[in-house]
């Protein structure tokens, strides 16, 4: 098998050999006379002898050009077909199967791209990159909410962007420090400063284009710090109900038998330590299951509530007025959950002090920077303190005598648990409002 090279060669040796016979004819059949005509028409014959010769080797030369120009275009959907040329044919089959590589490589990243971003954009965290000048070059989702109430914020300068920011938030996106602050929660359009959170600030830069980029990351601490801590309560509550659930049982038994093997004798003293047993150990139990309750909460089973049968059923049992009209935003929720918590936050706006007349529950449809509903029950009464305030939605935290601490944290819970949050407040004109913000669209 001849070599590329060689047949080359030999394509032009061949063409100067048909030029020279044609220019020998010429000469000899047209004399001296001829001999410039005999010239030329050796140059002719040999020119156009070697382009038919190497017009194959042209094409896929040129074919191969084309085709590493898109690939300098980053367009890599050309294939080549090969020539009936083993060497050709080796370098065809080699481009085509970059071209493929290539291809199937910028796919996976095109994907991988699309998934980060899909990751990004969906982060509760919130991501911002800067360039030099602090113009915002790139924003996730949570970013514009925080900033811009779901609105694009690219292409904005970032000292007018948090303008109208809360001081402590402005102050850290102006600081180059990292770390930990606090400020109040947002709940709806407004700030409440009564309800502290704790967020983390972190910082990075890098080099693109010879450009230097600044990325800003906040996160929200507060929910997670909530959660590990209702998750160590969690785990206490259920090693103590486990045990005394184990010391209850028997003792329930025993009050059984003893009254069994002494009911022939007409002893009211001996009654009366049975009686008092059996009460300690009934209320034990009911005291137990009030926390195995919070322990325990199952999943929310929501469903499209029916708010002016709930709003009569809660009426029912504490009455309120309700100061708004009802919501019309369509909202999946569980409605016995649901229920037990409005039940709790309108039995403690009762019990505060307030006439029932002065309890009120408002309905609100909120749409930035996330839709959703946003609940207040406000009462009249003696309000809480500051101290109380911070402390209302803990564990086993509770100013009542007979209190056992569980009612909020168990509020707090369910309405984590869609997705939502509870904040206390007090109220300038005296009293509380409790406010329950619940997103429409839950994961």
């Amino acid at each position: 098998m001849l070599s590329l090279r060689t047949k080359v060669v030999l394509s032009n040796m061949l063409s100067c050999l048909l030029a020279a016979m044609a220019g020998a004819l010429v000469w000899l059949t047209l004399g001296d006379n001829s001999l410039w005509l005999a010239v030329l028409l050796m140059l002719a014959v040999c020119y156009f002898c070697s382009m038919w010769l190497t017009k194959r080797l042209s094409d896929s030369l040129q074919a191969l050009e084309i085709g590493l120009l898109n690939f300098k275009d980053n367009d890599f959907s050309v294939s080549l077909h090969p020539y009936g040329e083993p060497q050709l044919d080796a370098l065809v089959s080699l481009y085509n199967q970059a071209s493929a590589k290539l291809r199937s490589e910028r796919q996976f990243i095109y994907q991988r791209e699309l998934m980060l971003d899909k990751v990004i954009q969906n982060s509760p965290n919130v991501m911002l990159l800067v360039d030099d000048s602090q113009r915002v070059i790139y924003a996730n989702g949570a970013a514009r909410h925080l900033f811009n109430h779901g609105v694009k914020v690219e292409g904005m300068l970032l000292p007018e962007l948090i303008a109208i920011l809360p001081e402590a938030l402005k102050t850290a996106l102006n600081s180059e420090q990292e770390g930990l602050f606090s400020m109040g929660s947002s709940s709806g359009d407004s700030i409440d400063e009564n309800d502290v959170e704790t967020w983390h600030i972190s910082r990075g830069r890098f080099t693109q284009n010879n450009q230097q980029h600044h990325l800003i990351l906040l996160k929200q601490l507060t929910k997670e710090l909530n959660r590990q801590e209702v998750a160590v309560w969690k785990k206490v509550i259920r090693i103590i109900s486990h045990e005394l659930n184990n010391s209850v049982a028997p003792i329930a038994s025993m009050v059984n038998s003893g009254r069994f093997l002494t009911q022939h004798l007409d002893n009211t003293k001996l009654q009366l330590i049975f009686d008092t047993i059996e009460n300690r150990t009934s209320h034990l139990s009911q005291f137990i299951s009030h926390y195995a309750q919070f322990a325990k909460l199952p999943l929310p089973q929501k469903q499209l509530i029916d708010w002016s049968k709930m709003t009569q059923q809660l009426a029912q049992q504490y009455p309120f007025q309700v100061l708004s009209a009802l919501p019309q935003m369509p909202i999946k929720l569980d409605a016995v959950q649901l229920e037990q918590v409005l039940i709790n936050l309108l039995k403690n706006a009762h019990e505060s002090g307030a006439d029932a007349d002065s309890v009120a529950l408002i309905f609100e449809d909120i749409t930035h920077p996330v839709a959703g509903l946003l609940i207040k029950v406000n009462d009249q009464g003696s309000g809480m303190s500051s101290e109380v305030l911070s402390q209302a939605l803990l564990p086993f935290y509770s100013t009542k005598q007979s209190g056992t601490g569980i009612g909020l944290p168990l509020c707090r819970e369910i309405i984590e648990a869609h997705g939502g949050r509870i904040s206390l407040q007090s109220r300038p004109e005296g009293g509380l409002s409790v406010k329950v913000w619940l997103p429409a669209q839950q994961s």
